[in-house]
């Protein structure tokens, strides 16, 4: 069964069409990828999935739950987390606090509390002291151990990716929506990414969808690839598949 279906989507922006009737359906425990060129709608997916466009037409569910209308906070608390092509940390904290900020749903006792807790004892405390163990987990996981105390805006970029990779895991999602996660990465750090996002699937649980430019890692992660091009879905299938359909070729690689 699906765990998230996305039907008939469409959103107009000044009459201009970003996406056209576009569907598919992620199983529990896939890699699935969106591929295209600039402008071809990947993004735009994503901020409807998570709440941030609200679609003119179509429908998306989530484990037979439509959310087409939640917003933001509310698709997060539900089990769908992402990160952005533009990284969107606070650089002036560190990556200890910007992991802890993504605890922020699971603070039952507010989100300031933990700085104003008076015994050891209290609901505040326990809670920080539980946040910041899941916390020390993905630290250990994204191996950001030297990372941990220093502020952000210090950091190479992908050290930055991988933390902000970390703060959306930090949410406990069943799904994760990454966009462009190799982007400004070198090639080690790609590798190194593609390792994590497997081990993300495997040892956390967690379905993927991705939208990625890198050709050579989308088809050595993924189990299927959706094709967008001018916000319509040219293709749909296996890595092998898409590597050889002529409208991919045509509107992704510039052949044919």
């Amino acid at each position: 069964m699906a765990l998230l279906t996305v039907q008939d989507l469409s959103i107009s922006f000044g009459g201009l069409k970003a996406l056209d009737g576009v569907g598919f359906m992620v199983e529990k425990g896939e890699i699935y990828s969106i591929i295209g060129p600039n402008g071809a709608g990947k993004t735009t997916v994503f901020n409807c999935i998570s709440g941030i466009y609200k679609p003119t037409g179509g429908k998306i569910f989530f484990k037979d739950q439509d959310i087409t209308p939640l917003k933001p906070h509310r698709v997060a608390q539900i089990g769908i987390a992402r990160t952005f092509q533009n990284i969107e940390l606070f650089a002036h904290m560190t990556a200890m606090n910007n992991l802890m900020l993504g605890r922020h749903n699971k603070l039952q006792a507010g989100i300031w509390a933990g700085a104003a807790f008076l015994t050891p004892h209290s609901k505040a405390a326990r809670e920080e002291i539980q946040n910041r163990e899941k916390v020390e987990e993905i630290i250990d996981f994204l191996e950001l151990q030297a990372a941990r105390n220093q502020l952000v805006i210090n950091l190479p970029y992908g050290t930055q990716k991988l933390i902000e990779l970390g703060r959306a895991l930090a949410l406990e999602p069943e799904v994760l929506l990454l966009d462009e996660p190799s982007a400004g990465m070198n090639l080690e750090e790609k590798e190194n990414l593609i390792f994590s996002i497997r081990d993300i699937r495997d040892d956390f649980g967690v379905t993927i969808l991705l939208v990625e430019h890198d050709m050579n890692l989308v088809m050595d992660i993924s189990d299927r690839i959706l094709a967008l091009n001018y916000g319509q879905v040219i293709a749909e299938g296996i890595p092998a598949e898409i590597q050889k359909h002529p409208e991919v070729l045509k509107a992704y690689l510039g052949e044919g």
